[in-house]
Order: structure tokens, then C-alpha cells, then sequence
């Protein structure tokens, strides 16, 4: 049983659906660069990489597998793709089950079994990002070492209008993006004592008079998740906890149902992280002053 973890660098894999492959490039060019994660911590697609991290490792060989099992999920159609028929039969309350059963094969198939427990992982420390519609609250997944890893998955990425809502006890779970899509406060509350947060929504790349569904549900997700994050950070500031977040970006856009430019995104994922690791603007792990030390060392200064 893991206990006592020392504060460390956390990973906050964001949600984003297919766009869930620019975390993996991103995180080949952080395995290239040395930098290591201690926790992960993911919401939605994230929490679908992040468990992949803590089963295989944090190796090339691992994250060529991750990459294939994207292939796999591309050919698998998790996701249906018209949302204006989707967005109906969640209104009417005629939600199908073959998306959920589709997708909780797909986790079973890559080696998510019912039996694994978070215990079980022996990798990394990973929390996974949920949504309790019963009682308005975030929930966590991972504390317990006895806790299933397929359930806590299975409740991060449920997402109307593809997955209802899961029941499990007396909760009613939901994707995790709701309350927090890129996780960096679940990540501090957790013990990260620096953040590397990946982002995959990019809420500039809708025109603003176009209001389709589709473009109305980015938009929709867009605002929780720039106020999330905009209260995240300042919570992470008032903890001194230093926090990069790193904003992929999918030329041209890619909707996140669409998991047809699965290699493209893996390139381009790549590039980003390894064009923004160059500018040496990311150097996790370096020493911090505490704030008081900083204050009297002003003080100092001037004589004080």
C-alpha cells in the first residue's frame, strides 16, 4: 500500500476526447527531456492516458503502445458522430447503450479488466476526475488502493450526449469535465508541489457566429473550463505551487469526436512540446524560495 508520498510533479491530463492524442506526442517530448511525473492526474480523455502511464510506465516502448491503442480506438468508432440526432435522444431520454457498452469494451480490451484495482498499478500514483450529479460534487478516484480503475474510467469519461451518467452506490457520475477538465486543483489537493497541466481545449478556435450544436457545445465546454481554470491558478498561487499549463493546439481544429487525424495530432502534439521545452521556459523541480525568505531578503535590501 502506498503511503506518506513526498510532494512532487504532478502530470494534469486535460480533457478534450480525440484530441487526447496531442497529450500523447506532448508526452513523448517530456520523456525526451527528462521530465518525469511522480502523480497523474486526469479528467475525461486524460484520465484514459493517464491510466495507460500508470499500467505500462513512462517509457518509449509504453508510449508506442499508447500510440497504437489510439489506432485501436480510431477503428473501434467509439464515438457517433451526429450530434444533432445524439442531442435529441439525450432530450427524450432515449440514450443508447451501445456507446457505454462499445467504450467500456474498448477499456476492457486494452487490459482494464474488472479485477484491476488502483492497488494494482505499479507505476505511478494516479487520480482520476469525476462528477457526482447526486451531490454537486467533484470525486476522486485512486485514494483508495481497493477502488476498481475500470469504474473510476468509466465515471471520468462519461459524457452525454454518448454516455449517460453512471449510477455506482448512491452516486450519479459523469466525465469529470464538469468540475474540473484540466485538473491542476485535483492535482494540488493530492500533493503536487508543481504542475504540468496539457490543455486540449482552445476556445478562440470557433467563429462567433457560428451556432451550430456542435460549435455550441465547444463553446459550452470552453466557458466552464476557462473559469475552472482561471480559479484553479489562483488557488495554485496562493499555494506557491507553480503550474505550466501547456495549450495544445489542433491545426486545422479537430472536433473531439473526430478520431480520424489520430497520427496527425500525435505530430503535432510532439512538435508543440518539444518547440516549447526549447525555449527552457519548463524546468520543473527547480529549487523555490519560500515567500517570507523573499520578504526578508527585500527588507534587507532596504535597509529594514
Amino acid at each position: 500500500m502506498r503511503k506518506n508520498w513526498p510532494r512532487q510533479l504532478a502530470f494534469a491530463l486535460g480533457g478534450g476526447g480525440a484530441r487526447g492524442a496531442l497529450q500523447v506526442g506532448a508526452l513523448r517530448a517530456l520523456y525526451e527531456a527528462s521530465i518525469r511525473p511522480d502523480l497523474l492526474v486526469g479528467t475525461s480523455i486524460g484520465a484514459v492516458n493517464a491510466v495507460f502511464v500508470a499500467m505500462h510506465g513512462f517509457t518509449p516502448q509504453a508510449l508506442d503502445a499508447l500510440e497504437t491503442a489510439w489506432f485501436a480506438a480510431a477503428q473501434a468508432d467509439l464515438f457517433p458522430t451526429n450530434m444533432t440526432w445524439l442531442a435529441l435522444r439525450v432530450f427524450f431520454n432515449r440514450i443508447h447503450a451501445n456507446p457505454y457498452q462499445r467504450i467500456k469494451n474498448f477499456f476492457i480490451s486494452q487490459g482494464v479488466t474488472p479485477e484491476l484495482r488502483f492497488g494494482d498499478l505499479p507505476h505511478f500514483r494516479i487520480v482520476l476526475v469525476s462528477a457526482d450529479l447526486n451531490s454537486y460534487q467533484q470525486v476522486t478516484f485512486g485514494t483508495d488502493p481497493n477502488q476498481s480503475v475500470l469504474d473510476g474510467l468509466l465515471a471520468s469519461t462519461a459524457l452525454p450526449p454518448w454516455v449517460h451518467p453512471i449510477e455506482l452506490g448512491n452516486r450519479f457520475l459523469m466525465d469529470g469535465g464538469v468540475v474540473s477538465n484540466l485538473p491542476i486543483e485535483p492535482a494540488i489537493a493530492h500533493g503536487a508541489s508543481e504542475v504540468i497541466a496539457l490543455r486540449l481545449i482552445d476556445p478562440g478556435e470557433i467563429a462567433e457566429d457560428d451556432y451550430g450544436f456542435g460549435p455550441f457545445f465547444w463553446k459550452f465546454l470552453s466557458v466552464i473550463e476557462t473559469r475552472q481554470i482561471y480559479l484553479e491558478r489562483q488557488l495554485a498561487a496562493a499555494k506557491q505551487t507553480p503550474v505550466h499549463i501547456i495549450a495544445l493546439k489542433s491545426v486545422p481544429p479537430t472536433p473531439a469526436w473526430d478520431f480520424s487525424r489520430t497520427q496527425s495530432l500525435l505530430d503535432d502534439g510532439y512538435r508543440q512540446m518539444k518547440s516549447l521545452l526549447a525555449t527552457g521556459k519548463i524546468s520543473p523541480g527547480q529549487p523555490r524560495q519560500h515567500w517570507l525568505t523573499r520578504l526578508r531578503r527585500w527588507l534587507a535590501s532596504k535597509g529594514a
